[in-house]
């Protein structure tokens, strides 16, 4: 853990610093409470994290891994802020259970890399469903208008510890009037932009978006608005293809709200979705050249089954059909 100093504080010029007004013991107790509640309605307390076999720490090593495809051992000690043998009995187990693989760094051989290995990624799967649906089930009761307070005030936690702006919070909601014609106008607006693609590829959005509405299947369809600063940041849509399968379609993320994980919260939201309403797998249908679309894809766990050359929206593509079985 990092070391505490207990030093009096000194300015540039080696002098005492000045120091700092008191903190009032009202505001230690109120962190303190709330610390102790949060905690109780997470459960972080309790042996195994999520009725899993690992602890909040042994999980939060496994999410990080999942982030990225490998990280250095001394890396994740300073991310984690943990103890170098204690990550290393943890990582040693790891890797008896085949969580983790080993290697070399490529760029300096006495550093070690660590990577999830497919048995690792499995077990991320599990832990991150298990979380969302403990979140979607704490805030599943709240008003839409009160959950924004929430994931506000978090978000102002964060930025006033931190002492580092946040960037704006992500809201997922489900369509209310005029967010349709929106999905519709912004998927055109934006593929016109940055692809070229022609009016025939707003036809068959806007075809799309009428078919939803038109059926109204909110069992076992359902769209989702994401929200940064209260505007609108981007969309998805799923939709029974078939009894057994659903379809991810329509998915757009803003360039304003790019980078900022928008699109793998919605894809989420939609997997998530789907499996509740108890379909068995789940396809979209993308293009090559969208690259951002396709790692988001990957990363959720959809596999590329077929491709085809076509010409639509007024260009040569190269159609993709992406399939992930939730069961």
């Amino acid at each position: 853990m990092s070391n505490i100093s207990l030093t009096p504080s000194t300015d540039s010029n080696g002098n005492g610093a000045a120091a700092a007004p008191p903190v009032p013991d009202g505001d230690v107790a109120a962190v303190r409470e709330f610390n102790r509640f949060y905690t109780g309605v997470l459960g972080l307390l309790r042996e195994g994290l999520l009725d899993t076999p690992y602890s909040l720490t042994e999980a939060r090593i496994i999410f990080e891994l999942a982030r990225q495809d490998e990280a250095e051992v001394a890396e994740m000690r300073r991310w984690l802020d943990l103890d170098a043998g204690y990550l290393s009995r943890i990582l040693a187990r790891f890797e008896a259970d085949g969580l983790v693989r080993r290697s070399r760094s490529p760029g300096d051989g006495r550093r070690q890399v660590i990577s999830l290995t497919q048995t690792g990624r499995a077990v991320f799967g599990r832990l991150d469903a298990l979380s969302n649906e403990q979140i979607r089930g704490l805030l599943g009761p709240i008003p839409a208008g009160r959950r924004s307070g929430l994931t506000a005030a978090m978000a102002g936690i964060r930025e006033i510890l931190a002492d580092t702006p946040v960037a704006g919070t992500v809201v997922l909601r489900p369509p209310v009037p005029g967010d349709l014609g929106w999905a519709v106008q912004r998927n055109a607006a934006l593929y016109a932009a940055e692809y070229g693609w022609d009016e025939t590829y707003e036809t068959l959005v806007a075809r799309i978006v009428a078919d939803y509405a038109a059926r109204a299947d909110r069992t076992g369809e359902a769209a989702w608005i994401a929200e940064v600063a209260g505007e609108r940041a981007g969309c998805v849509f799923c939709m029974r293809k078939s009894e057994q399968t659903a379809q991810l379609r329509l998915l757009l993320v803003e360039p304003s709200a790019r980078g900022m994980g928008v699109g793998g919260r919605l894809v989420a939201e939609c997997l998530a979705f789907a499996r509740r309403a108890g379909y068995r797998e789940i396809v979209l249908w993308t293009n090559d050249v969208l690259h951002a679309a396709r790692r988001i894809y990957q990363r959720a766990g959809f596999e590329l089954i077929a491709s085809q050359p076509h010409h639509s929206f007024g260009h040569d593509l190269v159609g993709q059909d992406w399939r992930l079985a939730l069961k």
